[in-house]
């Protein structure tokens, strides 16, 4: 039996995909991490919880709901998880990096996070050191990186959705995570039981202006600009993943160029 944990974004989708059990228990100790595994018995976790605001800037707001969210709950449940011989699979971020555009190929698992200027980036390095440790040794983990949601669904969190409100976007390519490929994905990895880290991105990058263009043949009346990211003077994090070892699973994620009208089209018909 496959139990989620956080009853957001990504965690309804997860569940929704795999018809198993979501729960909002909250974890504020180990023990109510192992009063949750003993309540449903779970044979895995997937843990959805954690915290990343309206946008990343939020997380400076609140620092420690953001550390206990997004490091100190992994830890806890890897810990649960490992005394209760069950598998951990947590729902990582791909926004650790610093990259060059002109020099970086991009970034396989085997690269150390190295993008320390936004705490939610910081939050979410803290708990991989340990989690990458117990999967190589002891616990069944399974560590996916998702980078900016996109999906065929209305939802705040969607990027679509983020990009529309904005109106504007930035000039840079940036790997994404369509989601209904991310569930594909998701499954094969638990079918053959995998192990690690495990970037989850379509493949490629994806200028933003190449949805929003689809988005604008289906709504000739939407307007949006693009703008150069260097002018806007943001702290972000903007770079390119690499998913072959999730192809040397047998698994291939669609290009990101390939999937942008297909969202479109299926999001404009649930908004």
């Amino acid at each position: 039996m496959i139990l989620v944990l956080g009853k957001g974004f990504l965690g309804k989708r997860i569940a929704g995909a795999l018809h198993c059990k979501i729960s909002d228990a909250r974890i504020r100790s180990f023990f109510d991490a192992e009063k949750i595994i003993r309540k449903h018995k779970p044979k895995i976790i997937i843990n959805c919880i954690g915290k990343s605001g309206r946008n990343t800037d939020d997380c400076e707001l609140y620092k420690d709901k953001t550390l206990f969210a997004n490091s100190f709950i992994p830890v806890i449940l890897a810990e649960a998880a490992l005394r209760s011989r069950i598998k951990l699979i947590h729902i990582s971020s791909g926004c650790l990096f610093d990259y060059d555009f002109e020099k970086d190929k991009p970034i396989t698992e085997e690269k150390v996070p190295d993008f320390l200027e936004l705490f939610y980036s910081r939050s979410k390095i803290y708990p991989e050191i340990p989690l990458s440790l117990l999967s190589a040794k002891k616990l069944n983990c399974l560590i996916l990186r998702v980078r900016l949601p996109l999906d065929n669904r209305p939802h705040p969190k969607n990027l679509l959705d983020k990009l529309i409100r904005y109106k504007k976007v930035i000039d840079l390519p940036n790997s994404i995570t369509y989601i209904p490929d991310f569930l594909n994905a998701l499954k094969h990895l638990i079918k053959i039981d995998a192990r690690g880290i495990f970037n989850i991105v379509n493949s490629g990058g994806l200028f933003y202006n190449e949805l929003m263009d689809v988005y604008k043949r289906y709504d000739p009346d939407f307007e949006y600009k693009t703008v150069k990211f260097k002018d806007l003077g943001l702290v972000r994090t903007n770079l390119l993943l690499s998913v072959r070892k999730l192809g040397k699973t047998g698994f291939n994620m669609r290009p990101a160029g390939e999937v942008i009208e297909e969202c479109v089209r299926e999001y404009l018909k649930r908004k």
